[in-house]
């Protein structure tokens, strides 16, 4: 298999400290320039749909949740991992671009919901099939089962961590 750029450094680290083990740097120095590609691929995907990252992690967890496509705030920063007074900001800018709109909950009188209105749904949609295109080409050099079988590893990755 060609050298890449990590080899390169790795080469380079293994020259100047021969006692370390430098195998880590091996996978995770891949690993985040990898990550470097998709959020390059991530913005592109979005700008085409005047889209912010941010835009797309709510609007999509609304998609995601199914008709009738509607969260709690509470169950918005649960899926996007942000505090409620980020969530309350961004409903407020997606509210005015007319992505979604608020609405009383009728489980809870004091509560509201956050429903994605019919031009956040196309938005959403037509983001996230952009960002599959960029993210099929990035995998292409992959047989599927090499896809899958890295799918796996990085998944036992992830929850190690």
């Amino acid at each position: 298999m060609a050298p890449d750029e990590v080899d390169a450094i790795v080469e380079a680290w293994q020259r100047e400290l021969p006692d370390v083990d430098l195998s880590p740097m091996q996978v995770l120095s891949r690993i985040s320039r990898l990550a470097r590609h998709l959020d390059r691929a991530r913005k592109a995907a979005f700008a085409a749909h005047d889209v912010e990252p941010w835009e797309f992690d709510v609007l999509s967890a609304l998609r995601r949740s199914g008709a009738p496509y509607r969260l709690s705030p509470g169950r918005l920063v649960a899926e996007t991992m942000v505090t409620s007074g980020t969530m309350t900001n961004r409903v407020d800018r997606l509210v005015d671009r007319g992505l979604v709109e608020r609405s009383a909950d009728p489980a809870d009188r004091r509560g509201v919901l956050v429903s994605l209105t019919e031009a956040g749904r196309r938005v959403v949609d037509a983001a996230l099939e952009e960002l599959l295109g960029h993210e099929r080409a990035i995998l292409a050099a992959l047989p599927s089962d090499e896809a899958a079988r890295l799918a796996d590893t990085l998944r036992t990755l992830a929850r190690s961590v």
